[in-house]
């Protein structure tokens, strides 16, 4: 699972309930909010939770979790990370609080779009008046999830803090994790069963016990076809053999439980280096000879629109990322930045980076700083 919840915990320690300026708490038109936790289920049938402090300032956060394995049950995020409750952390600060589970694991961003709207008018039907604010706080894919709800729904959110999300091209995001396979198979032949775009049930089931050792013991062994592949694939690596191999292991965690959810989703393979030219290895004419190459369904490939940004910046929207991240690169940051400077909307837009490697690995001050600047007019 990729539910990337220390971040939150962190930022909402961080932020000792000081948003940047004052708050009045809302005027009671109708039934005042009850403090404590309650949890529900949304129209779509996704699981909810709501919270409520002591004294509320008004002003609603709501949490959009990362990609989680399409198998894994339906379930809210855990609420607790390192012995700290996160809806506590985030009420004890006057704060409301609310997330949902989505209805449904996987790639999910579309249908979380809609369960991240029926969330805010569920905490807007239990109370009034509605919240002064809503801020959406997104990571991983969570990430889109905000960038995507804002530009879609500014009626409901106020603002978005989007961090590590894959929000600057969507279909690059794709092949950035089918290359990965495609070269690792070229460089350790046989490691893995199926192909980039076939994916063995026996291989989703025997990642951890089997084939994620394998990996990690191939790329360990071969340290020097390791770096030619997070070279070529463009894959942020540590200098250390052992943590080298983990890191290329966690990229091809996706394709292996990602990659049949989403061809069920989108109608058929999505994903194609057809024409590709691959380089940065010790001999890219064999490599581009030798390497699989694989067509896309075309309606497949088209449908990856839906899941991409315009830019057109509805409110404000800090981003979030570090520049070796291996599962979501940076790469995303000037993609959108460009899409938003074609709309004419950087006034909107504060990104921030982290000169750090890793998925989402941000500090309790770093967050504290993107979110107040989200939250501070």
């Amino acid at each position: 699972m990729r539910w990337v919840l220390a971040p939150l915990v962190l930022l909402v320690a961080a932020c000792g309930g000081d948003d940047g300026g004052p708050s009045e708490p809302p005027v009671d038109e109708g039934s005042p909010p009850e403090a404590g936790c309650t949890e529900g289920t949304l129209e779509s049938g996704a699981l909810s939770l709501i919270c409520f402090p002591d004294t509320w300032n008004g002003k609603l956060v709501i949490y959009a979790h990362g990609y989680v394995e399409p198998s894994a049950p339906v379930a809210l995020p855990p609420d607790e990370v390192g012995h700290v409750s996160i809806s506590g952390a985030v009420t004890g600060y006057g704060y409301a609080y609310a997330t949902t589970s989505y209805r449904e694991n996987g790639l999910v961003v579309l249908p979380a779009i809609e369960d991240v709207t029926q969330l805010v008018q569920a905490v807007r039907d239990r109370v009034k008046p509605d919240p002064t604010s809503t801020f959406l706080v997104g990571f991983s894919e969570g990430g889109l999830v905000a960038a995507l709800t804002l530009e879609r729904h500014p009626e409901l959110i106020e603002g978005a803090l989007a961090a590590c999300g894959p929000i600057g091209d969507f279909t690059r995001q794709i092949d950035y994790f089918g290359d990965a396979r495609v070269l690792f198979d070229y460089f350790f032949p046989g490691v893995l069963p199926g192909t980039a775009i076939d994916i063995p049930p026996q291989l989703r089931s025997g990642w951890t016990s089997t084939y994620e050792p394998a990996v990690i013991d191939a790329l360990t062994n071969d340290p020097a076809r390791a770096t030619q592949l997070a070279a070529v694939a463009g894959i942020p690596v540590p200098d250390a053999a052992a943590e080298k191999a983990a890191t290329i292991a966690q990229v091809l965690w996706y394709n292996v439980f990602a990659t049949a959810d989403a061809q069920e989703r989108l109608g058929g393979n999505p994903y194609t280096n057809v024409g590709r030219q691959y380089s940065g290895s010790s001999d890219d004419v064999a490599l581009n000879a030798g390497v699989s190459r694989y067509e896309p369904i075309t309606l497949a490939r088209g449908a990856l629109g839906q899941y991409d940004t315009n830019g057109d910046l509805p409110g404000p929207v800090v981003t979030l990322h570090t520049t070796g991240d291996p599962e979501v690169p940076f790469f995303h940051e000037a993609l959108y930045h460009d899409k938003v400077e074609a709309k004419g909307r950087l006034d909107r837009l504060e990104q921030r980076s982290i000169d750090r490697l890793g998925h989402c690995t941000f500090t309790a001050p770093e967050l504290f700083e993107a979110f107040l600047s989200l939250v501070t007019p």
